[in-house]
């Protein structure tokens, strides 16, 4: 589900939960920087820094820093001039807009290859998404327990989300099982789904899904590459077809 557009910009527009920092709509691009800036602030502060100017954290997190401020404003947070931000409620006002204020517990559902990574991958407890409940269908998974979790069959995926208050799913399964799964988790009362496979899933609207998609990742890049390789030869493209500096087309 995608957030409706903004009718002044058409941007999508993400509210603010009720008793957040502020109530001003946050446009979905800017809720990913603020994502990134919170992450910063916990390594400035692991630092022992206390204050951080808006240059340096635009630096450190690749933005201007203009924009930098515009994000910040969404959530009530200004700096102080000569000053900058204050680290420490800069980090609970971000963490509170996110909802990260809330405990969140995390179903990761297919423990193959990639989703046995993301059950081994420790930065997801040290961000406040803790995985608490593992899901397979391979008998010869089924039953271990991967980083002290059980991984347990899909037909207890009602019963343990609901025992662990689960409220993020990751679909990590081959493409044929995945709407399935999806539709396992929302009937279980999730309703935020991180999306590994790669197939659109269909939810309904309360139900909001994001898609990690890395074969399209890696085909973006593989584009700047050549891009990059392009401009460094001379060349242009027209028609989908490298010209040379001569002008002639490059079979």
């Amino acid at each position: 589900m995608t957030a409706p557009p903004d009718p002044a910009t058409g941007s999508a527009m993400v509210p603010a939960e009720a008793g957040a920092t502020t109530r001003r709509a946050i446009p979905e691009a800017s809720v990913a920087r603020l994502a990134v800036y919170l992450r910063m602030l916990g390594e400035l502060a692991e630092q022992g820094a206390e204050s951080v100017s808006s240059e340096e954290l635009a630096v450190a997190t690749g933005v201007n820093s203009a924009k930098l401020r515009k994000d910040l404003s969404y959530i009530g947070s200004y700096g102080t001039r000569g000053v900058g931000y204050e680290i420490a409620p800069l980090r609970h006002q971000l963490e509170e807009a996110l909802g990260q204020n809330h405990a969140q517990s995390v179903a990761l559902v297919g423990v193959g290859n990639l989703g046995h990574a993301l059950a081994g991958y420790g930065g997801f407890s040290g961000t406040g998404f803790p995985v608490t409940a593992l899901f397979d269908v391979d008998p010869d998974l089924v039953g271990i327990h991967i980083n002290g979790i059980l991984v347990e069959h899909v037909r207890d995926i009602p019963r343990v989300c609901a025992e662990r208050d689960v409220t993020i799913g990751i679909v990590a399964t081959p493409s044929p099982a995945a709407q399935g799964v999806c539709d396992q988790l929302v009937s279980a009362g999730v309703r935020s789904i991180l999306n590994f496979a790669p197939v659109l899933l269909q939810a309904p609207d309360e139900v909001e899904v994001r898609k990690v998609d890395l074969a399209v990742e890696l085909q973006i890049l593989a584009f700047h590459v050549a891009r990059r390789h392009m401009e460094a030869t001379g060349e242009a493209a027209v028609n989908g077809h490298a010209v040379n500096g001569a002008g002639g087309l490059v079979p």
